[in-house]
């Protein structure tokens, strides 16, 4: 049944307000999401004093209202808050710039995340000294003056996201090893212009670096893999898509020191994976996507290491041209491999997966076939369907 509208009225002295107190009400408020907060605000004065109760606003995304969000809404929200905000995300909210950013930064001291990703009009900023983890992927006009301020008055920093800023160079990444001790995940996907100096800095002044992404940043070379070895024992995650200098031998110095990486992305070859099946007893999810030089001599090796039989759960292979089933076979006794990825392994056939879930049957096993190209028509006159066109 729906509550009398009296209860609803203009009135303060609405029926709810005498049977609730104000402090139960604020703590029902406290579960809205910002839609029902608003239009909460709108039922009395005293319902709109309690809905925008800064301690209502300590976990903001304005992903949703992204094209309406100016940045006097920023400052509004930061003037109301305070030092309760927490946690906000300003995800492709084009419309906020540097000086949104300054009140809102002299206002919410106590920000612990904050997510800038694709809010392009923002350059260099500071001023949060709480805050724990910062996400400006893709706001290509920060340079190293903005992230040098940034690591300067944010020195617990444990997230820092900064890929596609394109304009980051070995400097910006000196500042971050020279003042992020506590530095956990590190993104710089795609910051082309850093290079093996930049990173080792990072490696020496980060060692609590568990996460790493350096896919599409061509410039590094093995230096990088032998700096994370000797410096970040903790690393469980790194990435390197499409870092073509990375190889074989830096993979291996960097197996032999004992890391136990959760995700490893990268072309290489079966010889890192025999130095992996023999150093990494812990491997959990190896991602081996796009790695056209392995061969089921490599997957052979791993299969039969000490990481198969009871730790590694997820293996990616798509998009590896030389695999075939023989790699399925050696996989076999992988008793907690739980998903495998076999999209564009052309050599790979559903006979194939059909004798892998005889072993595993729980196995979640995400390949695609395409269908068969049309023959040609009589007379050769027409031209045969290549595999895009059947799918499009």
């Amino acid at each position: 049944t729906f509550p009398d509208v009296n209860m609803f009225s203009n009135s303060d002295e609405a029926v709810i307000n005498k049977k609730l107190p104000k402090e139960l009400l604020l703590r029902i408020f406290s579960f809205l999401d910002v839609v029902t907060l608003c239009r909460c605000a709108q039922v009395s004065r005293s319902w709109n004093v309690l809905a925008l109760d800064g301690s209502n606003w300590q976990r903001i995304d304005l992903f949703d209202f992204q094209r309406d969000i100016e940045g006097r809404v920023v400052e509004n929200i930061s003037k109301r808050c305070g030092g309760f905000l927490r946690k906000l995300s300003l995800r492709g909210c084009l419309g906020v710039g540097d000086s949104a950013l300054r009140t809102f930064s002299q206002n919410c001291r106590n920000i612990e995340l904050l997510s800038l990703n694709g809010c392009t009009k923002i350059t260099d900023s500071e001023g949060c000294p709480l805050l724990e983890q910062l996400n400006i992927s893709w706001c290509d006009q920060v340079t190293k003056d903005g992230v040098q301020a940034l690591v300067r008055c944010c020195p617990g920093l444990k997230g820092l996201f900064l890929k596609g800023c394109i304009q980051l160079e070995d400097e910006a990444l000196k500042h971050i090893g020279g003042h992020c001790p506590e530095l956990v995940t590190l993104n710089l996907q795609t910051c082309s212009q850093i290079t093996d100096e930049g990173l080792i800095t990072i490696c020496r002044g980060c060692h609590r670096l568990q996460s790493l992404c350096v896919s599409g940043c061509a410039n590094i070379t093995d230096a990088i893999l032998h700096a994370l070895g000797q410096n970040c024992p903790r690393l469980r995650i790194l990435e390197v898509a499409r870092c073509s200098q990375l190889t074989d031998v830096g993979f291996t110095t960097l197996a032999r020191v004992s890391m136990e990486p959760d995700d490893l992305l990268s072309t290489i070859t079966d010889g890192t994976l025999i130095q992996l099946s023999i150093h990494c007893p812990r491997l959990q999810v190896l991602s081996l996507s796009h790695c056209e030089l392995i061969t089921d001599d490599g997957i052979r090796h791993l299969g039969s290491g000490p990481c198969a039989h009871d730790r590694l759960e997820v293996i990616e292979l798509d998009n590896c041209p030389l695999i075939t089933d023989a790699s399925l076979e050696h996989l076999k006794s992988c008793h907690s491999l739980d998903r495998i990825e076999l999209y564009d392994c052309q050599q790979i056939t559903r006979a194939g997966i059909k004798r892998l879930r005889t072993h595993l049957p729980n196995i979640k096993v995400h390949a695609y076939f395409a269908p068969v190209t049309p023959p040609p028509s009589v007379g050769g006159s027409r031209q045969r369907f290549c595999r895009c066109c059947i799918l499009l």
